[in-house]
């Protein structure tokens, strides 16, 4: 297994220092940025793992001569060695319905630890991935790791309220939604005053203003953009090499 990491980005460039991937002879994991910047990289790892490397670098101007377009230059280190630990932030769902289970597929491909939850093992059985029986949900709020988002979107609006609530007294989180209408914002925003609760931090609705549109994987598919945005800390580029 080798790691491909972008330790140098100079100008236009398809990803920025720090991005990586992880190549082993039959499979690719994650990117940095695709072409034939990566096309190259890969092959390079492969090489190393076929005759015993250890660590390597690959300087590559981004230009006509590989056929990429950007312009810019990147630095690569290849490394057997390297550590390639997946630290990715925790998404805690909660709520097996319709929508939880369809954010939950909609997250699986994107780097962070989706995690379905529901009290109903019913609805649990016909989802897919990671997934938390518990008649307790709110512990897992306050167990929650600093950095985690939380998505509400349970059968029961006193539940979520109560989640919400439990959600809102940390100040560590990176992102609290809850599934509703602006009226269902309101009546929370009422709900939390008389427990001192600044719902302020809250986003409800979640996945809204892009589309009126309120099939479950359409709500799920606007939330999952939402929420990567809040926890990606660096912009996308709008590039040509993204294309």
């Amino acid at each position: 297994m080798i790691r491909v990491r972008v330790i140098a980005a100079r100008g236009s460039t398809p990803r920025d220092e720090g991005a990586e991937m992880i190549v082993t002879p039959d499979a690719i994991q994650g990117t940095i940025g695709g072409g034939q910047l990566e096309y190259m990289a890969i092959d390079r790892a492969r090489q190393m793992l076929a005759r015993g490397e250890g660590a390597a670098r690959m300087d590559i101007p981004l230009g006509p001569e590989i056929g990429q377009c950007c312009g810019g230059r990147v630095v690569l280190e290849l490394d057997r060695n390297a550590p390639t630990p997946q630290d990715h932030p925790d998404v805690l769902i909660f709520g097996a319905g319709h929508v939880g289970r369809a954010l939950a597929r909609a997250l699986a491909p994107l780097p962070v630890n989706a995690l379905l939850i529901d009290s109903r093992e019913a609805e649990l059985t016909r989802a897919t991935g990671p997934t938390l029986l518990t008649a307790f949900p709110e512990a897992e709020i306050r167990a929650a790791r600093p950095g985690s988002a939380v998505v509400i979107l349970t059968h029961d609006h006193a539940l979520d309220f109560l989640l919400a609530t439990e959600a809102l007294a940390r100040a560590d989180l990176a992102y609290i939604g809850m599934i509703g209408s602006a009226t269902k914002r309101a009546q929370f925003s009422r709900f939390a005053a008389g427990r001192g609760v600044d719902p302020s931090a809250l986003t409800c609705p979640i996945g809204a203003g892009f589309s009126r549109d309120k099939r479950p994987e359409i709500i799920a598919a606007f939330t999952a953009a939402e929420l990567m945005a809040r926890l990606t800390t660096t912009p996308a580029k709008t590039d040509p090499c993204n294309s």
